[in-house]
């Protein structure tokens, strides 16, 4: 199977083709970013030694007719433009791009009525199974523990909270029979009074390096459970990801999440 990278010369882009570039059953067919970097050129597999030179294009439609899978880290509009391009050329697409709009991922869903679309804001098999906790322990437990999210990012990270902290409280809401829109509370400054039982606290701390950490605290009388992942590096997520997208080949057309990759469903 030969993937096509987006945002081939961001962080998790250039993870991504250093693992795919050694694993047997893929192969690197295309790999594009930005025009800024049209020509780059990326060593992928030189920590494995077997080097590849990928040569970096700034033309989606056409390294898409060299590969199989769309895979793409980008950002929100360029993510939606490429998953298009890649629909139209009817190959299946892997996204792990986070800050979508609302109407942005229904543009996905629209693109998944045509081919498999994988869409995850978090690719690593430990988040996804703090995912599913999450939900279990909130509906266990109900609204006599207060739930506060709290998430820690590099100082690079562009949106807040993260996707994967934004899922976490959608997944406790859906437990709790709550709302994200309506009853999550990101952050708190003044005199806000009393927490109401109905809450969800969301926290975001950005600083330094830190690749991901994320914890999920159930708060009641007189104890409290604390789910925490902490991820080491970005390999977990670009591992994630090349699961997925073996995964979406064998599909029929519809959007999936990393919980239908995993089997955590």
């Amino acid at each position: 199977m030969k993937i096509c990278m987006a945002g081939a010369c961001g962080r998790m882009g250039r993870r991504i083709l250093e693992l795919a570039a050694v694993a047997d059953d893929l192969e690197i067919g295309g790999a594009f970013d930005v025009p800024a970097f049209a020509g780059t050129e990326i060593v992928a597999g030189a920590e494995s030694c077997r080097p590849k030179m990928v040569v970096v294009s700034a033309d989606a439609e056409t390294e898409l007719t060299k590969s199989d899978c769309l895979i793409d880290f980008t950002a929100a509009e360029g993510c939606i433009a490429n998953v298009t391009a890649a629909t139209k050329a009817g190959k299946p697409s892997v996204i792990g791009t986070t800050g979508l709009s609302q109407a942005q991922v229904a543009t996905l869903a629209d693109c998944a009525a045509r081919v498999p679309v994988v869409y995850a804001p978090n690719m690593s098999v430990g988040v996804n199974l703090l995912f599913k906790l999450t939900g279990e322990v909130a509906s266990i437990l109900g609204l006599d523990y207060n739930v506060e999210i709290c998430e820690i990012h590099h100082n690079q990270k562009k949106d807040s909270p993260s996707g994967t902290a934004v899922r976490l409280a959608e997944r406790a809401a859906e437990a709790l029979q709550l709302e994200y829109g309506r009853n999550v509370a990101h952050g708190r400054q003044g005199m806000v009074g009393a927490r109401p039982r109905n809450q969800i606290g969301m926290h975001a701390l950005r600083g330094g390096d830190v690749t991901g950490e994320h914890t999920v605290s159930f708060i009641g009388q007189g104890e409290r459970i604390e789910l925490t992942h902490k991820a080491h590096n970005r390999d977990n997520f670009a591992r994630g990801a090349l699961v997925a997208a073996r995964f979406v080949m064998s599909r029929d057309p519809g959007l999936y999440d990393m919980q239908d990759v995993l089997g955590l469903k």
